[in-house]
């Protein structure tokens, strides 16, 4: 059986969807699969801010599109990369086992976020990297950065930044360990959705299909990213909101730690729920409701406003 899987042309992707391919046709010694590189939105426009583009999901819209067409069989994606309003037919079928879900400072001269000069410059993307760094070193400039992992480590080089915070499992993956200054603590640098793991998106009535998807899932890591998204989805606010989540299961108990930030990083909102690990939509929706209760609303309106 020949299989066709989508993805972006980066080395990270591709590095990260044979890791799936392989496994796959190791455990089916029957099925073949065939890598279609496919070019995205985000990939087209890697030279604006990510906050600047409006459109949800720019780095997985047109590859699932290409899935409910049948261009391609299924998708591998970053799951931390996929909006929680997925394309209408489509799914997450298998969720392979997490790696890291950490935060990692690269910084020049390799000194950790302590140690770096006052006024130090830190490139990073993401809202909610930028208000944990100013919590931490007030003093910081973050600036915003674009481009896969070799390029934002190449500006780096170049002096363009003493600094920039990146995903520890996507350096792991590539095989960059060595350029890790430190791993910056969870708690206090919680991540985005599902960050560290992999999703394989098809189409839901192909069952044929994900049944074969399937046998490369990790049940806690699934549980793990449902909890989490389902967290992301009832809270609402978009990318532009600095939110962070992270469930971990433990034997037959799920726990979630999930935070929110004012603009001025002043106000941190914070929740710890605890739950049944078969039941992960349930405990992430708890938690969600729990939030809004605190203020959430008020947090979101105040980010819109910017």
């Amino acid at each position: 059986m020949r299989l066709i899987v989508g993805t972006r042309g980066s080395k990270l992707s591709l590095i990260q969807t044979e890791s799936v391919t392989q496994r796959l046709e190791r455990i089916c010694r029957d099925i073949t699969v065939e890598t279609k590189i496919i070019k995205t939105a985000g990939d087209s426009n890697s030279s604006l801010p990510l906050l600047s583009i409006k459109q949800k999901g720019i780095f997985e819209r047109e590859i699932d599109r290409m899935v409910l067409r049948g261009d391609v069989d299924f998708a591998v994606h970053s799951l931390k990369d996929i909006p929680t309003d997925q394309p209408r037919g489509t799914a997450v079928v298998a969720v392979p086992k997490r790696d890291s879900p950490y935060d990692v400072l690269v910084s020049n001269h390799n000194l950790p976020l302590e140690r770096m000069p006052f006024g130090a410059s830190v490139g990073t993307s993401s809202p909610r990297r930028m208000v944990q760094l100013y919590r931490a070193r007030p003093d910081l400039r973050v600036k915003p950065i674009r481009g896969n992992v070799e390029t934002r480590i190449r500006k780096l080089d170049e002096n363009l930044y003493d600094a920039i915070v990146l995903a520890e499992a996507g350096i792991l993956r590539l095989g960059m360990r060595d350029r890790i200054t430190q791993r910056l603590p969870l708690m206090e640098f919680m991540p985005s959705a599902g960050q560290g793991a992999l999703a394989l998106v098809t189409r839901k009535d192909n069952k044929k299909l994900i049944s074969i998807l399937e046998r490369v899932n990790h049940p806690a890591s699934m549980a793990e990213a449902q909890s989490e998204r389902t967290f992301l989805d009832k809270i609402g606010g978009g990318c532009k909101v600095p939110l962070g989540v992270i469930a971990r299961a433990a034997g037959r108990t799920m726990n979630l730690h999930g935070c929110m930030f004012s603009p001025d990083g002043r106000v941190k909102m914070e929740i710890h729920r605890s739950g049944d690990a078969a039941r992960p939509k349930e405990l992430g929706a708890s938690a969600a409701a729990d939030m809004m209760k605190l203020g959430a609303t008020s947090l979101i309106s105040s980010w819109r406003n910017l």
